[in-house]
C-alpha cells in the first residue's frame, strides 16, 4: 500500500489532552486503501487529523475537497462509506481493527477527483437551475435523472447486509434534562434535590458539554474546576439517571420525548422537561470557506481536549465574540503558533483580552476578515488567508495582507440550538443590538436554560439551570413559581454580519448543497421572499447539517434582500427528527408475533412444509419443499376426489351475546341478519367507511342472543376492535368477545366426508336431509364438544368442525383414523388456495385492495338492499351509481402457457408499444391469484382488468415475467362446478 500522505507523528498531543482516547492502545485501520493508525477512543476522523490527512470527502454538487467543520456530527463533510454502511459521519464514529474506509461520492479517487471540473460550470448551473432545464422537451428527465444521480450520489448502499438487533423500551421520570452542560448539569441537580426522579441525557461520550472542550476564562481553570465539581455530584446521585450517547431527537405534545441510544430507541414520558441543549458554533462566509485545515474554532478546541491532536502548526483565528480569543489561547499552548487574531468588532467585550492575547504572542487586528482563503491548486488544504479591514457592512478594503497558514478557526458567534423547543412551538427571536436569538412562547412543562436560552457566561449558565428546575419542581408541586429570569452578568456582544462576499463567488453559507452568498441572493430575486420558500428552491438547509450553520446567514441574506429584519424573516421550520435515524431504528426489533395451532405437532410429524399465515404457522402442504406443485395437485385432487382435512384454526372467532347481538351484526356487516334462523350460517362482508371490503366471514345463529362469527386469519383483531369501536358509540346491550384462542377447527372436505363424519358423530344427523348446506349443530364428534358448520370454501361437501382448542389434537387423530378406510389425505394452504380458486371464491387482502368495493368483485349479492344502516353504506350506493373502471374477473390460459404470477400486469393490446419500458399498452389492471389446476388441465386466475374487457370471451394481455405477453380468455365465474351441486350434496 501507498504511504499516508502528509504524515505528521508530532500531532498527536500528551495526556492530559485526548479525554476520550487511550493514548497506549493503538488501532490500525484503512482509509481509501491505506493503513493508518490511530488509538482506542478515536473516530475516523480524529485518527485521520493525527495522521495529517485532513481531506475526507468531496461536497455534494461541485465536487470540492472538504475537511472537518466541527468534529461533532454536525456536518456532511466527513461523510464516508463502510463496506456495510454509506454515509457515515467520519467525527463521530470511533475506528475498530481492521475497519475498511473509503471515500464516497467521488469520480476517480478522492485525492483526484475527476468531476471537481464540475466547479469551472457554476456560473451554468445557479440555483433553481435543474427546475427549469430537465422538464422539456417532454420526457428527458428519464435521461437525465441517471446521470444527476451518479454525479450527485451519496454512499452505497449493500442490499446484502442484515440489519442488527434494535429495540424499544419506555421510561418515565418527573424531569427529563436535555443537554448535561453546565445548565443542564445544574439542573439536574437542583431537580434531584428537590425530590424528583431525573433523567439527564447527553449526546457525547461525557458529561460536562462545553465544559469537556471550551475555556471560560483567561487563566484556562474555571472549566475544569466546574466539571470535576459538577460531575461527581451528578454521577453520585441517587435520584439522577445519567444517558450519555444518547440524542433526544424530537419534542412532541406533552412532554413525549424519542432518545435515541445506540440501537435502542427509549419512548420517554416527562412531567417536566427542561432543554439545555446549549448553541451552535457559527462560521464566517468568506471565499473557499470550505477548505480543508479550516473549521470551527470549538472544532479545534475539540480535536485537542477529546482527541489529543493538534490541528495545525500555524494558525490564524476568525472571531465574531470573545470566545474567540480565549480560543486562541487555548491553540497557543498546545503548540499552534497563533499568527493572527481577527476580530470583526471594534473592540473586545472584556478589554483584558486583548491585553492577554498580544502578551501571548498573537497579533490582534480589530475589524478585520478574511477576504479569501488559499490553497494550492488541488485545493486539498488551506495555505494562507488575505485578510483585509472591514470598511462596511459585509464590504472589506480594496488591499490587505496574505498571511501563510495551515489552519483557519472561525467562529462568528453562536446559534441557540433551538430544533425541539421550535418543536414545541416556542417563537425564535432575533436582537438585532448584539446578534442573537432569543425563543419565547414555551408550552406549559417544558423550560429552557443555559446557551440554548441565550446566556454565555460559565456562572450565569449555571444559575439558569438552577432556575430553571426551580419552575420544573414548581410545576411538579402544582404551584406557581415566581421566579426571576437570568440576567447576563456582562455583555456577550456577537458581530452582526460575517459574511463577506467575494467577486469570484465560492463563499460557501450552505457547505452541505455547495450554496454560495449568490445562490441565495438570486433566490429572492426570482420571487422567493420567504426563507420557507428560499430553501424549497435552493435546497437550502436540506443536507446531513439541516441547516446548523447555515440557517442564521441565511435568513442574514434573505432579510437584507428584502429589507426586512431578520426577525421578521425567521428562519426554515425545525421538524423532527432532530439527528438522521435509520430505517432498522424506526423500525425496532426484528419482533414477529409467532402462533402455533394446537395441531401443529401432528402436521410436522406428517412432514408438513410450514408457511407464515398472519400471525401463525400453517402448513402450506405435505411434503419437501421441492415437491410444492405436485403435493399441492395431489392434495386437491384427494379432496375433489375422496377426502381431505385440514386445519383451519387460524380462523378468527368473536362471539356475540346479548339481545342486541343481531342488531350490531345488522349494522357493522353488510348481508342482513336481523331474522337470521337460529342453526343457519350466512356470509357476512365488512365494509369501511369508505365502502371498501375489509374482511369477510361467517355469522353462525346459535341462539336469539347468540352469534358466534368468523373473520379472517389476519383481519381479526382488526374485526374486533372495529366491533368494540362502534358499540362504544352505539351503547347496544352485546357482549363482545375475542375467542380465535379458544377454538381449534378443521375442515373435512370431499364427496367421502359424510361418510368419514358419520363413523365419529352419533347424537347429530348428518344427513343431507337433517343438516343441509349453509346450516349449523352443536354436538358431539366423539366425545369432544363441536359446533359442525355446512359451508364450502373449497367447493366440495364440507363440514367445518370448531371444538375447544385443548381438544385440537384429539380432533385431528379421530377424523384422521376414521378415515383412513376412505383414504383422507390432510391437505395445507397451497390446496386450499387452490381449490378455492377453482369455485372462484376471493380472499379478501389478496384478491382486493385499499379501493375494491363490491361493485368490483362481484359480491353486490352480499349487501343488504333493505336494511336502511351499515357500516360504509352510504359510500358503497355512491360508488354503485358511478360508471365502473375495472372489474375482478376470472381468466384462463392454456396449461402449456408462461404462467401469469399474483401482481403481474394486465395491459391494453396485445401489440408492443412504441414504449420499450412497457410492452403492450397502458395499465388497466393487474392478477391476483393464478394457478395451474389439475382438474381443469388449465392455469386460471383471477384479476382486475377494464370494464370494456370484462364480459366472458373477452381477451385480455397480460405482461408475465421477462415481459413476455400472453392473452388469457376472460371466462364465467366459478371455473369449477357452476350449479354449486357437489358442495350441496
Amino acid at each position: 500500500m501507498n504511504a499516508p500522505l502528509s504524515v505528521t507523528t508530532a500531532a498527536r498531543l500528551p495526556a492530559p489532552m485526548g479525554s476520550l482516547i487511550q493514548h497506549d492502545t493503538p488501532v490500525s485501520f484503512s482509509f481509501d486503501g491505506v493503513s493508518y493508525q490511530g488509538v482506542a477512543g478515536d473516530t475516523i476522523a480524529s485518527a485521520l487529523a493525527a495522521n495529517g490527512r485532513w481531506l475526507l470527502s468531496r461536497s455534494f454538487k461541485y465536487h470540492r475537497p472538504r475537511g472537518a467543520l466541527t468534529f461533532a456530527g454536525q456536518d456532511a463533510n466527513t461523510l464516508v462509506q463502510l463496506p456495510d454502511e454509506p454515509n457515515v459521519l467520519g467525527d463521530e464514529r470511533q475506528i475498530t481493527s481492521g475497519l475498511t474506509v473509503t471515500a464516497q461520492n467521488v469520480n476517480g479517487t478522492l485525492d483526484n477527483d475527476r468531476d471537481m471540473r464540475l466547479g469551472k460550470l457554476s456560473k451554468f448551473m445557479p440555483v433553481g437551475f435543474y427546475y427549469r432545464s430537465f422538464y422539456k422537451p417532454k420526457g428527458v428527465w428519464k435521461y437525465w435523472e441517471p446521470l444527476i444521480r451518479r454525479k450527485a450520489g451519496l454512499g452505497t448502499l449493500n442490499l446484502d447486509v442484515r440489519p442488527d438487533y434494535h429495540d424499544k423500551a419506555y421510561l418515565f421520570h418527573d424531569v427529563v434534562v436535555v443537554g448535561a452542560g453546565p445548565a443542564g448539569m445544574a439542573a439536574a441537580l437542583t431537580a434531584a434535590d428537590g425530590g424528583a426522579s431525573v433523567l439527564l441525557v447527553e449526546q457525547g461520550r461525557l458529561l460536562g458539554g462545553a465544559l469537556t472542550y471550551a475555556r471560560f476564562d483567561a487563566a484556562g481553570l474555571a472549566a475544569d474546576q466546574a466539571l470535576q465539581i459538577l460531575n461527581d455530584a451528578v454521577t453520585a446521585h441517587a435520584r439522577i439517571d445519567v444517558m450519555t450517547e444518547a440524542t433526544c431527537n424530537a419534542w412532541f405534545t406533552d412532554n413525549y420525548l424519542p432518545v435515541i441510544r445506540g440501537k435502542r430507541l427509549y419512548k420517554v414520558r416527562a412531567k417536566e422537561c427542561i432543554l439545555a441543549s446549549g448553541a451552535f458554533d457559527q462560521p464566517v462566509v468568506f471565499r473557499n470557506n470550505d477548505l480543508p485545515g479550516i473549521m470551527l474554532a470549538s472544532a479545534a478546541q475539540r480535536l485537542m481536549r477529546h482527541y489529543g491532536v493538534r490541528p495545525g502548526q500555524r494558525g490564524v483565528v476568525i472571531t465574531g465574540s470573545d470566545d474567540g480569543y480565549l480560543a486562541a489561547l487555548d491553540l497557543m499552548e498546545q503548540g499552534v503558533n497563533i499568527v493572527a487574531l481577527l476580530d470583526m468588532r471594534a473592540l473586545p467585550d472584556d478589554a483584558t483580552l486583548a491585553t492577554t492575547v498580544t502578551q501571548a504572542g498573537i497579533t490582534l487586528k480589530l475589524e478585520h476578515a478574511i477576504f479569501e482563503a488559499r490553497a494550492e491548486k488541488s485545493l486539498h488544504h488551506v495555505t494562507g488567508v488575505d485578510i483585509r479591514r472591514i470598511v462596511a457592512r459585509g464590504e472589506l478594503a480594496t488591499e490587505g495582507e496574505v498571511i501563510d497558514c495551515d489552519l483557519v478557526c472561525m467562529t462568528a458567534g453562536y446559534m441557540p440550538v433551538y430544533q425541539l423547543a421550535c418543536q414545541a412551538g416556542a417563537k425564535l427571536s432575533y436582537l438585532d443590538d448584539d446578534a442573537r436569538f432569543s425563543l419565547s412562547g414555551l408550552p406549559a412543562h417544558l423550560h429552557i436554560a443555559g446557551s440554548a436560552n441565550g446566556l454565555y457566561h460559565l456562572d450565569d449558565v449555571m444559575a439558569d439551570g438552577k432556575r430553571a428546575a426551580q419552575i420544573a419542581i414548581a410545576g411538579l408541586n402544582g404551584t406557581a413559581a415566581d421566579i426571576a429570569p437570568v440576567s447576563a452578568s456582562c455583555a456577550f456582544r456577537q458581530y452582526g454580519w460575517p459574511l463577506f462576499a467575494h467577486p469570484k463567488g465560492k463563499e460557501f453559507v450552505d457547505l452541505d448543497e455547495d450554496l454560495q452568498i449568490r445562490d441565495i441572493i438570486n433566490a429572492t430575486r426570482h420571487g422567493y421572499r420567504d426563507i420557507q420558500l428560499v430553501k424549497r428552491f435552493s435546497t437550502l438547509g436540506m443536507g446531513p447539517s439541516q441547516g446548523r450553520h447555515s440557517a442564521l446567514p441565511a435568513a442574514r441574506l434573505v432579510a437584507e434582500a428584502t429589507q426586512r429584519t431578520v426577525s421578521e424573516t425567521g428562519v426554515t421550520t425545525a421538524r423532527p427528527p432532530f439527528v438522521a435515524e435509520s430505517l432498522s431504528l424506526l423500525a425496532g426489533r426484528g419482533f414477529d408475533p409467532y402462533r402455533q395451532t394446537p395441531m401443529h405437532q401432528r402436521h410436522l410429524a406428517l412432514g408438513a412444509s410450514m408457511m407464515p399465515a398472519g400471525h401463525w404457522a400453517r402448513p402450506a402442504f405435505y411434503g419437501r419443499p421441492e415437491d410444492r406443485n405436485a403435493s399441492m395437485q395431489a392434495e386437491a385432487l384427494a379432496v375433489r376426489t375422496g377426502v381431505g382435512l385440514i386445519d383451519v384454526s387460524t380462523l378468527g372467532g368473536i362471539e356475540l351475546r346479548g339481545p342486541d347481538a343481531a342488531e350490531l351484526l345488522n349494522r357493522i356487516y353488510t348481508f342482513a341478519f336481523l331474522k337470521q334462523p337460529v342453526g343457519r350460517t350466512r356470509y357476512a362482508t365488512m365494509a369501511s367507511e369508505q365502502g371498501v371490503i375489509i374482511d369477510d366471514g361467517v355469522s353462525c345463529r346459535l341462539g336469539e342472543a347468540h352469534f358466534y362469527v368468523t373473520a379472517t386469519t389476519s383481519g381479526v383483531d382488526r374485526v374486533y376492535q372495529q366491533m368494540l369501536k362502534w358499540n362504544a358509540q352505539w351503547r347496544l346491550d352485546v357482549d363482545i368477545t375475542n375467542v380465535t384462542a379458544a377454538y381449534c377447527a378443521v375442515n373435512l372436505a370431499g364427496p367421502k366426508a359424510r361418510e368419514v363424519l358419520s363413523k365419529v358423530c352419533d347424537d347429530i344427523d348428518i344427513s343431507p336431509e337433517g343438516f343441509p348446506y349453509l346450516e349449523l349443530r352443536s354436538g358431539h364428534v366423539g366425545s369432544i364438544p363441536a359446533r359442525l358448520l355446512r359451508v364450502g370454501f373449497v367447493g366440495e361437501l364440507g363440514y367445518e368442525i370448531h371444538v375447544p382448542s385443548r381438544f385440537g389434537e384429539a380432533l385431528w387423530d379421530l377424523l384422521m383414523a376414521a378415515g383412513k378406510e376412505a383414504g383422507i389425505r390432510p391437505f395445507g394452504v397451497e390446496a386450499q388456495r387452490l381449490l378455492r380458486l377453482e369455485k372462484g371464491h376471493i380472499i379478501v387482502g389478496q384478491d382486493t385492495d385499499g379501493m375494491s368495493h363490491p361493485g368490483e368483485i362481484g359480491l353486490e349479492w352480499a349487501v343488504s338492499a333493505k336494511k336502511p344502516f351499515c357500516i360504509g353504506r352510504r359510500a358503497i350506493d355512491i360508488l354503485a351509481a358511478q360508471p365502473q373502471t375495472r372489474k375482478l374477473v376470472g381468466f384462463r390460459l392454456p396449461k402449456d402457457s408462461p404462467q401469469p404470477l399474483e401482481g403481474h400486469l394486465v395491459l391494453t393490446g396485445g401489440e408492443q408499444s412504441a414504449d420499450a419500458a412497457k410492452p403492450g399498452g397502458d395499465i388497466t389492471g393487474n392478477v391476483t391469484s393464478c394457478e395451474y389446476s389439475s382438474t381443469l388441465n388449465a392455469i386460471i386466475g383471477l384479476a382486475y382488468v377494464g370494464t370494456d374487457v370484462s364480459a366472458p370471451g373477452s381477451r385480455i394481455t397480460i405482461r408475465t415475467s421477462g415481459d413476455v405477453l400472453v392473452e388469457a380468455e376472460v371466462v364465467k365465474l366459478p371455473f369449477y362446478d357452476a350449479p354449486a351441486a357437489r358442495q350441496e350434496m
